[in-house]
């Protein structure tokens, strides 16, 4: 049988005075559902681009959303980049939503997702964990704010940003056609590259737990009465064998998927979790 075309659309949803811009992919015909993509701090919507589509020809709704102070969505005007301003975001889009869906976050958009989903029974049918715990590695929270921060002054090129990027995840193939990384990153008015997100966002100092105590999201996992899996990256230093086993405590019923990458999954092998998503939707 073949997949079903899917029309995309880009649509927006409001949040105490913050616009969130996102990617909505609609098969034709009846969906199976809806799953929501939360991407991780520093990242855009567009990090999901190709498991959204997938997962949309496989017949399934999706939407991929901006963070507040990332990508297209609007920057806080208040500065404001608590783990509860991305929590109560995501409640107002699940409240325009006409169904409840399956939530899918990486790093930052993982702990968003386990909290609103932990802390507010009802407002999700399932849950995807990519790369990141309750408790996480402290050598790899460091590694990504000194990642984040380490170019407050732009890139001259492209070039210098794929080296970047690169250099923060060896894992994966540095491209050869760099078009790709325009969706991360802006030119100024002075030529040079800047991340596409709220320099304001690093103030907080933690990534992706946002300064919040390790007590609440174990609080949240605790709570989880829904489908879960965690997606490790079999060479993260974010996630460890200990936060995994951590987890498994907390959440017993929770599947576990390990994916040769680093802490960035779906981008270091996306066929390979994809894979793994689907069958995870197909059981809940």
């Amino acid at each position: 049988m073949p997949a079903p075309s899917v029309r995309n659309e880009l649509v927006s949803f409001h949040s105490d005075g913050v616009r969130l811009v996102g990617d909505r992919r609609v098969p034709d015909g009846t969906a199976r559902g809806t799953v929501v993509f939360l991407h991780g701090g520093g990242q855009t919507r567009h990090s999901w681009g190709k498991a959204a589509e997938r997962v949309a020809r496989s017949g399934w709704t999706t939407l991929a959303l901006d963070a507040r102070g990332h990508g297209d969505s609007a920057w806080a005007p208040d500065g404001r980049y608590t783990l509860d301003a991305f929590v109560g975001d995501l409640r107002a889009v699940l409240d325009d939503l006409p169904e409840t869906p399956v939530l899918v976050g990486a790093s930052l958009g993982g702990i968003t997702a386990l909290s609103a989903a932990g802390e507010h029974p009802g407002c999700a049918a399932g849950l995807v964990l990519v790369d990141v715990a309750p408790r996480i590695s402290t050598a790899g929270r460091a590694r990504i704010i000194e990642f984040m921060a380490g170019a407050p002054d732009g890139f001259a090129t492209l070039d210098e940003v794929a080296d970047a990027v690169h250099a923060y995840n060896p894992h994966r193939r540095r491209p050869r056609n760099l078009d790709g990384l325009r969706k991360n990153v802006r030119q100024r008015e002075n030529g040079r590259w800047y991340w596409h997100w709220d320099p304001k966002f690093l103030d907080f100092g933690d990534e992706p737990s946002r300064n919040t105590e390790a007590n609440r999201l174990a609080d949240a996992a605790r709570a989880l009465r829904i489908p879960t899996m965690l997606v490790r990256g079999s060479e993260s230093d974010v996630v460890t064998a200990e936060s995994v086993e951590d987890l498994r405590k907390l959440v017993p019923s929770a599947r576990f998927e390990e994916v040769h990458a680093g802490h960035m999954v779906a981008g270091d092998d996306n066929d390979v979790f994809t894979t793994h998503l689907i069958d995870f939707l197909a059981t809940t």
